[in-house]
């Protein structure tokens, strides 16, 4: 199917339903209705639990398209302390939480990079912080504090007015503006977050002032956010190809600082503008300290148990051998910014509608030194023992768990190799225009047109240190103390700032290393018209999006004896899509709604995958096996899917709803990840070559995995959402929802021969219950999602995340008019991150991701947050 053609069948006749069901004018009896429904939205005063419920079920139920809602309480009581783990209660959406927090989320059984998110309708700037990721056009949620927003809008079906971007959904978030609020309104609130694993008490202040004239045609609101959390994940890592089972500590000093300035100016009552400013800021320094057990270096150690692949999976260790165990920390300074400029305006005049905004946003992040530390560790009959992978997490039972600095052999020094900068950016400058114009064209209310232009670029670079003169100390200097691990190990504790400190001064000066080096730019113009259609129990849009893109990426070249080029090369691809929509709901009663809505939607792909340079990752980083050649590719084609949902709502009660919705999207192109494993380029690893080291067998040390970007085709998501909510009168409420998402691919396409769809989980549950009065609210709430795919082209690779259940509660004690006592706990049964590798024999995966071998573990960790807020 070319980029012009799409599937009339559906939309048409959707289309011509609409216009033939419904009479020449709407009757007065339907204008009235109509008024009430507009006025009822606008009176829903939000206050408590039950409050935030029955504003989203309004949202969702007066909205012309296929849409959820996350609705604040009040100013600082948004439902959940992380606005990613609050989108994970909304039916059909799924959070990713690899770090702890919900960092991401995937909708209907699309990838969580396939969701697009727009802060107030426009893009948000956001690099990544830890450089085994990779560079997507995925929003961090990390980066936005709660005490910020005052609503979320999740949109599952499309429509032509909407930004491009989102096959999964669109998420849009809205901060608070200052002519909304009452004047002179005050809030400020202090917490202290405790975690059971890092057992550390971390603060977090927010606050928020906003002011306006008597006049109300002015006003400012200024808000801010600090949070200083300590975060720590003891897990198991598997690097089978090198023969090794390492327990590990991931620990993260994390520094969250956020500033958003409103202002909004009414000089008449046709006429508004507003200037938004955002500051987000993210210090993620982190410490990753490994225990290399090397149970394959023990030359009479045994296997005792394979599995298809002839991986062992049980190992038995007596302790002998040359070598002991080997820990080394990765200290990485890192962190990101994002800084958003937005200018809107607003003119309504009698008979049209003007808006637009125009603004830029930027992120700069990436790693601003990456140091290495390690030595052997302990005796060989510390590690004389079992190392049992049977299972979905590796057992480790062996003589001794426990180490600190002393049990080092010999002295730690800053590896050289390891020490370099990989800065990140990504910048865009938009602009929209809107105008809408009310019409009396039968069943047609209005049509609105408009346009929409970005200039958009990404950039990444790794900077190699020139080091000299690196000298050695004892391990006292960079390790204090101890510290938990995985597997139930305690490790020497390291020390951050010591690292870093004593690395910076060896180091002369850096050199670009132009495997690292990539851009992408694109232009992106968007042009599009829409009409709502208003008639007797039916309502609507329909309408056109016309989507140009040129896109151009800039790299070293490669040649075949594997020496880069001194000059720039550039490659360049343009595309264009046309992404009709319609949606339609038909009031079959007062109280009942069947919806129905069709469009073909499109994502551009990640910039990861349009990076056109040839990067080495694990080149001379010491670890067999590791050595990637990676290309992406800015000629591919976006994602595109066409998709339809068919719902019935049935609103039975003030603050009750039953709906169930059934959906499809065919994806028609995606892009997928080629992988061949040891292959010979002529380029040799010379550190793999003075250990001796290599998968491709004795001698061979030019063994690498050769992983390129493609497009692929096929591919189908079908299933069904449920959502059922009520409020009692005697203060308990309760909302569930279930989702079941079919999301089958053609297993070719991926190097794991898996044919599912990424981060897609078959069944996703919610439950939420509440009790609250005049003093006191309270709510317990479950999140449960089946296993689900993760594919990562870096060092993670494709494996299969178990099912994840997270039991959360929160409680708020109005202790004042003014004053309340809140209490949070998140993941109170420490579910814990088990995933395993599922690839079969034959597919182009290392072995731990394979014949169900358990490839990462990491445990869970609850947390705790009581704090007091204040509002006037």
């Amino acid at each position: 199917m070319s980029s012009k053609t799409f599937k009339k069948g559906f939309l048409a006749s959707s289309i011509a339903m609409v216009l033939a069901g419904v009479s020449a004018q709407a009757s007065a009896a339907d204008e009235a209705a109509a008024a009430v429904n507009k006025d009822e939205v606008e009176v829903i005063q939000v206050t408590g639990i039950r409050g935030s419920l029955k504003a989203s079920l309004n949202a969702k139920r007066f909205s012309n398209a296929v849409l959820d809602a996350v609705s604040s309480e009040d100013i600082g009581k948004f439902p959940d302390g992380d606005v990613g783990e609050s989108l994970g209660r909304i039916p059909g959406v799924a959070v990713n939480r690899q770090f702890g927090q919900g960092q991401q989320v995937s909708i209907r059984g699309a990838s969580a990079q396939l969701t697009r998110t727009l802060l107030n309708g426009h893009t948000v700037a956001s690099t990544g912080w830890y450089d085994q990721q990779d560079i997507d056009r995925s929003f961090n949620y990390t980066l936005l504090p709660p005490e910020l927003v005052g609503g979320i809008e999740v949109y599952k079906s499309s429509q032509a007015n909407i930004v491009e971007g989102g096959v999964g959904g669109t998420v849009i978030v809205k901060t608070r503006k200052p002519l909304d609020l009452e004047a002179n309104t005050l809030f400020a609130s202090v917490k202290a977050d405790y975690g059971t694993v890092s057992e550390e008490a971390d603060p977090e202040v927010s606050g928020l002032y906003s002011w306006k004239n008597d006049s109300e045609s002015f006003g400012v609101l200024i808000a801010g956010s600090f949070s200083d959390q300590t975060y720590q994940r003891n897990g198991i890592e598997s690097l089978v190809g090198w023969g090794d089972i390492v327990p590990s500590t991931f620990e993260q000093m994390r520094e969250r600082t956020a500033l958003n300035l409103a202002v909004q100016y009414a000089p008449t009552d046709e006429l508004e503008f507003g200037l938004t400013v955002t500051s987000l800021e993210l210090d993620a320094d982190n410490l990753n300290t490994s225990m290399f057990t090397m149970f394959q270096d023990d030359k009479n150690a045994s296997c005792e148990q394979t599995n298809a692949d002839g991986t062992c999976t049980f190992y038995r260790r007596p302790g002998t051998g040359a070598n002991p165990g080997w820990t080394q920390t990765w200290a990485r300074s890192t962190g990101m910014t994002s800084d958003t400029y937005d200018f809107d305006w607003k003119y309504e005049a009698e008979n049209f509608t003007l808006s637009g905004r125009v603004g830029n946003t930027k992120s700069e992040g990436g790693t601003k030194l990456t140091a290495n530390y390690g030595n052997f560790i302990g005796t060989p009959a510390d590690f004389k023992g079992t190392y049992d992978a049977t299972g979905d997490v590796i057992a480790i039972d062996i003589a001794n768990k426990v180490f600190g600095a002393e049990d080092f052999n010999g002295d730690l020094a800053s590896a050289g190799w390891a020490l370099k900068k990989q800065p990140n950016s990504d910048e865009e400058t938009y602009v929209n225009i809107d105008v809408e114009v009310p019409v009396d064209l039968g069943a047609i209310s209005a049509v609105k047109a408009g346009f929409r232009y970005a200039d958009h670029s990404v950039a990444q670079q790794t900077l190699n240190a020139n080091s000299s003169g690196i000298v050695g100390q004892d391990a006292s200097a960079f390790y204090s103390g101890t510290m938990t691990s995985g597997a139930g190990f305690v490790l020497p504790k390291p020390n951050f700032d010591a690292m870093i400190s004593d690395s910076y001064q060896f180091i002369d000066s850096y050199s670009e290393a132009k495997d690292g080096y990539g851009t992408v730019d694109e232009e992106n113009l968007a042009v599009y018209a829409m009409a709502d259609f208003d008639g007797d129990g039916v309502r609507g849009n329909f309408g056109i999006r016309y989507v140009t893109t040129d896109a151009s990426s800039s790299y070293y070249d490669l040649d075949a004896q594997g020496n880069y080029a001194d000059t720039l090369s550039t490659d360049t691809q343009d595309y264009s899509e046309v992404l009709p929509s319609v949606n339609v709901a038909f009031d079959l009663s007062d109280d009942v709604i069947l919806r129905t809505s069709a469009a073909q939607v499109m994502s551009r792909p990640n910039y990861t995958d349009m990076f056109s340079s040839y990067a080495l990752p694990g080149y001379n980083d010491g670890t067999a096996g590791n050595e990637r050649v990676q290309r992406g590719n800015v000629g591919l084609n976006p994602f595109k899917a066409f998709q339809s949902d068919l719902g019935v709502e049935w609103y039975f009660s003030e603050d009750g709803m039953f709906s169930a919705t059934y959906f499809l999207k065919e994806v028609n192109s995606f892009v997928t990840t080629v992988q061949v494993l040891n292959q010979q380029i002529g380029i040799e690893d010379p550190n793999l070559a003075a250990a001796g080291e290599s998968s491709c067998g004795v001698g061979v040390y030019d063994c690498w995995t050769l992983i390129n970007k493609e497009n692929a085709t096929g591919g189908k998501i079908k299933g069904m959402e449920f959502q059922l909510q009520d409020a009692f009168s005697n203060g308990l409420g309760y909302s569930v929802n279930y989702t079941y998402a079919d999301a089958s691919s053609p297993a070719s396409n991926y190097p794991d021969q898996i044919g599912v769809f990424s981060d897609s989980s078959k069944h996703t549950v919610n439950t939420v219950g509440y009790y609250e009065n005049d003093f006191l609210s309270a709510r317990l709430a479950y999140n449960w999602r089946s296993e689900y795919m993760i594919r990562e082209s870096g060092f993670y690779g494709q494996r299969q995340h178990k099912d994840y259940g997270t039991l959360d509660f929160s409680a708020t004690w109005s202790a004042t008019d003014y004053l309340d006592v809140t209490f949070e706990a998140v993941n109170i049964l420490e579910e814990d991150s088990v995933q395993v590798g599922i690839a079969s024999g034959d597919a182009q995966v290392k072995p731990e991701l394979r014949h169900g071998y358990p490839a990462w573990s990491f445990e869970g960790e609850a947390r705790y947050k009581v704090g007091v807020a204040v509002r006037f």
